[in-house]
């Protein structure tokens, strides 16, 4: 060190007349005026320690209003500079809300509505160079909708207000809900509702929209093989035995394609129990059980059998394009489920499956 830098470099006792300097300042300071100097400066003087943010109003202010000045004076950080983005700079596919929930009135195919309690998921894409997107807008675009008597078209409507509000180049809403139905029990004249897990969604990728449908549908499964099984051991045997059967899911998605007449929810209902009529019963006498036992007798199934006849009844509507077929059968015999998936067109093409997606197809009621 050089004889100039000793000179510039303060001794303990400089630095000792300093704090005492300082501290007979802040006897006489207030402490915003401390943190003003230096919020570090608290830590210097005991009993100051807490002192270096200013007094700060404790009660809610129910008068104040938000003008257009001091709402541009708020920090909004999803739409910063590039510069504040973390990871890599690329386009991320899908960015936005799930299951976000409110009442949606739907039309029927007897000419009725229903209000349904609706659980909506929107996203948007978003380009590699932004940072991100304000997550109410979306609701707020839906929002505008939500009471309308809701069809495609309205989706549609709240779709092209929330890519033009993103600036987005793709984008989805898909709309869950429980829609009930009737059904008349097999034999003694019971009705009682049943409830179906529906989905639409409706998908704008590079311009190019698609109307889907999504329907569970929970029937039993009687093991042909089983079946069979049992019998033989009466014929042979005499020897009374049961077949095993199960409550077995379908989720049936169609993509409804344009200029065709209208797909309901009750249509695609109808086609998925032409196709496999041992549809789980809501109201049941004695009668009804034993109809039952026969009906699943009559049409026992395998998970591959499942999947081909509702291919096959899809395959024969006009107003159904691409589709996938999943079928879960939640055997009674194994500790495992047996499982299918059958596809048509390239919608619902893929090589990899969700680890978890035969995890949601079971039916808690």
């Amino acid at each position: 060190m050089d004889q100039m830098t000793k000179e510039r470099t303060p001794d303990r006792a400089a630095a000792e007349r300093a704090l005492n300097v300082l501290r007979d300042w802040v006897a006489s300071s207030t402490p915003e005026e401390v943190a003003q100097l230096d919020p570090l400066v608290s830590r210097l003087i005991p009993g100051q320690e807490v002192s270096n943010y200013p007094a700060l109003a404790r009660a809610y202010p129910e008068e104040f209003e938000v003008d257009e000045a001091y709402r541009a004076s708020m920090p909004d950080l999803q739409n910063g500079p590039t510069s504040l983005i973390r990871g890599a700079k690329r386009m991320i596919q899908h960015v936005g809300i799930s299951n976000f929930r409110l009442p949606i009135r739907f039309h029927t195919r007897d000419d009725g509505d229903l209000t349904l309690e609706t659980s909506v998921t929107g996203t948007v894409s978003l380009d590699a160079g932004r940072k991100g997107i304000n997550m109410s807008r979306i609701m707020r675009s839906f929002y505008r909708y939500a009471g309308e008597t809701f069809s495609f078209d309205v989706i549609e409507r709240a779709l092209d207000d929330y890519m033009t509000d993103h600036a987005s180049f793709d984008a989805r809403i898909q709309m869950r809900f429980s829609f009930p139905m009737k059904l008349r029990s097999l034999r003694s004249g019971l009705e009682g509702f049943q409830y179906y897990d529906i989905a639409l969604e409706l998908v704008d990728k590079g311009g190019v929209r698609k109307k889907i449908f999504h329907l569970d549908y929970v029937y039993s499964s009687t093991c042909p093989c089983s079946l069979e099984l049992s019998e033989h051991a009466r014929q042979f045997r005499g020897q009374l035995a049961t077949p095993h059967s199960q409550r077995s899911v379908a989720r049936i998605s169609v993509v409804a394609p344009e200029g065709h007449p209208t797909l309901w929810f009750e249509d695609l209902v109808d086609l998925a129990r032409r196709a496999v009529p041992t549809e789980t019963q809501v109201m049941v006498k004695r009668e009804d059980e034993q109809a039952f036992a026969e009906l699943n007798a009559a049409n026992p199934i395998f998970v591959e059998d499942a999947a081909r006849l509702f291919c096959a009844e899809l395959l024969a509507d006009p107003r159904v394009g691409d589709f996938r077929v999943i079928a879960s059968h939640q055997e009674s015999l194994h500790s495992h489920d047996a499982v299918s998936v059958l596809t048509e067109g390239p919608t619902f093409e893929a090589d990899s499956l969700d680890p978890k997606l035969f995890h949601t197809l079971f039916h808690v009621g």
